[in-house]
């Protein structure tokens, strides 16, 4: 297993992404657009989840693909951001075709960033123009850190962050991770700046401390946040031609990530999820095997993109906790 050329989900080629930012709201948007509609599981361990559409992604339900997936901040306002995506697809002629009306399905879901020292005082919801304005900045390069739905990103600890990987498999099939860090739980060990991902850490990209120094054995940290005030959630991807039964399955396995790399996951106070999507480009080379393979690397590509979110978090006026960068 290796990176891809960009470490990004979009080396999941036909994939991409973009941010949109309010620094003075200190939130924003992150949308994941393919160049046709995609297939989509979900899967969701978290006791405060927020979310737009998740039913849709069931196995048995109508719809098989969708056009877009969008991860915001604003709690239950940051929802709002699928409006204005689903309203730019439709000017683009994109949506689920029902006799001559298009509809764009655009499953979405929040973090809590309400609390963060950002203006919320609108008097309109800004989350729209939000998500519209990061359809229109989709692309295969996007910056990570305090950049779209991570921009008010915090942790138990350090400031949280939009984060992204990538893994290539032997075969030549590609795994990538997107996800918003806003996580209860802490991403490093103790009291020092150790990732709890630093086991499946690739060529030193959030670091490279390695395994240095004894992992506590009995890390409790207490809570830091209150009810509904957290969650990580996070979308992995592949080109491996999966069906949304696959796929609710990928996404159950990459859970298994997020509880790598933050200590605790899945509490009452998170809403975490993760969303797995496949542009079906490449056949399953073994059937009966590469599921397990993709399950694996789905985990340990969500491990590292978590830890690469906090580790490109930057300094920004106002700021309620420190950078890992600067800690």
């Amino acid at each position: 297993m290796r990176p891809g050329p960009r470490n990004l989900i979009t080396d999941v080629a036909g994939l991409r992404v973009g941010n949109a930012r309010d620094d003075a709201l200190r939130s924003g948007s992150t949308v994941l657009l393919g160049e046709a509609p995609f297939a989509c599981g979900v899967n969701v361990m978290g006791g405060a989840p927020g979310t737009r559409e998740t039913e849709l992604l069931a196995p048995d339900k109508l719809v098989g693909g969708v056009d877009a997936l969008v991860l915001s901040g604003g709690s239950a306002f940051g929802l709002a951001a699928c409006d204005g995506v689903s309203d730019g697809l439709r000017a683009m002629g994109r949506g689920f075709q029902i006799g001559p009306v298009r509809v764009p399905i655009v499953p979405g879901a929040i973090v809590f960033d309400l609390l963060n020292g950002g203006d919320k005082d609108w008097d309109a919801n800004p989350y729209p123009a939000l998500g519209r304005a990061a359809l229109a900045a989709a692309g295969a390069d996007f910056a990570l850190g305090s950049e779209g739905a991570g921009t008010g990103a915090m942790t138990h600890r350090w400031k949280g962050g939009l984060g992204s990987a990538s893994a290539v498999l032997e075969g030549g099939i590609t795994v990538g991770a997107l996800v918003v860090v806003n996580a209860l739980g802490s991403v490093t060990a103790g009291e020092t700046r150790q990732f709890w991902a630093a086991p499946w850490e690739l060529g030193g990209e959030f670091g490279g401390l390695g395994l240095s120094g004894p992992y506590p054995a009995a890390h409790e940290p207490s809570p830091m946040k209150r009810l509904g005030e957290a969650t990580t959630i996070a979308i992995v991807a592949t080109d491996a031609a999966l069906d949304k039964a696959g796929l609710t399955r990928l996404a159950t396995a990459a859970q298994d990530g997020m509880a790598r790399a933050i200590v605790p996951s899945h509490t009452p106070f998170d809403g975490d999820l993760v969303f797995a999507v496949s542009t079906g480009a490449k056949p399953l080379p073994d059937p009966a095997l590469t599921p397990f393979q993709l399950g694996h690397a789905a985990a340990c590509t969500l491990a590292r993109a978590i830890a690469r979110g906090v580790h490109a978090a930057s300094p920004r006026p106002g700021d309620l906790q420190p950078c890992w960068r600067e800690g």
